[in-house]
């Protein structure tokens, strides 16, 4: 008999999600009742220009903000409402994050860098941190790279730097946000290869961007507007 393929399984579920900030004694409405699933596997990208909700969408996904009010599960449990601690325990477990800027300390060398989230995890001991950072060095091409310092190092090497270190946690989901804003374009194309593959591996990855030339390497487009989702596109 023939085994059927496992149904991709909802990683990510938003109902109704509003997000207000403060503005004096005005409230400033971010976002505006959206709703979005996001699927195990899937390398979904949120495209908008500045101030179209993006970010603030991205930080609430992320456990780096929460929503005002609406519904959001991730792996089916309910954390609309999650404490800070209860966040932060959220992003070490679950999430890996890429930065625009790579947020990469000049004091410490590669390697270092890329154990970072296993310090904050506190689960591993040296040689374990050491291992691992071993592997996504040599995963994204830098398994050469382990001692030297970031300034010696160029703008693609030290993305790759920063994803490796988004890696070392073996998180669920990858959280981009402009990863090649800061990259020339054929840097650039590097990265998002990279990226690819490792969705092909099986990460879920959202990235937010506001380049469509990138939009050939995710496979859902998601374009917002003025804290509303306008239009999706599913890629081939």
């Amino acid at each position: 008999m023939m085994q059927q393929e496992r149904k991709p399984q909802p990683l990510i579920q938003m109902q109704g999600i509003n997000k207000y900030f403060p503005v004096g004694k005005e409230k400033l409405h971010v976002l505006k009742s959206l709703d979005l699933t996001i699927n195990e596997g899937e390398f979904i990208m949120i495209m908008g220009k500045s101030g179209s909700g993006k970010t603030t969408l991205m930080n609430i996904i992320g456990f780096l903000d929460r929503v005002s009010d609406g519904n959001y599960m991730f792996k089916g449990e309910d954390v609309s409402k999650l404490s800070e601690n209860k966040k932060s325990e959220f992003r070490n477990e679950y999430l890996g994050f890429i930065f625009q800027q790579f947020f990469l300390i000049n004091s410490l060398n590669v390697s270092q860098n890329v154990q970072l989230p296993c310090v904050y995890e506190g689960k591993k001991s040296n040689e374990e941190k050491r291992k691992v950072a071993e592997k996504y060095l040599e995963l994204v091409g830098l398994g050469e790279k382990t001692k030297a310092k970031v300034n010696e190092l160029s703008g693609g090497q030290q993305q790759r730097v920063a994803i490796a270190r988004s890696l070392v946690n073996d998180p669920l989901l990858i959280m981009a946000d402009e990863p090649t804003g800061a990259l020339d374009s054929e840097t650039g194309t590097e990265i998002m290869e990279l990226l690819t593959k490792l969705n092909r591996q099986g990460k879920t990855i959202v990235m937010v961007t506001h380049d469509s030339d990138m939009k050939k390497y995710a496979t859902r487009v998601i374009h917002m507007k003025d804290g509303r989702f306008l239009e999706e596109e599913v890629i081939q």
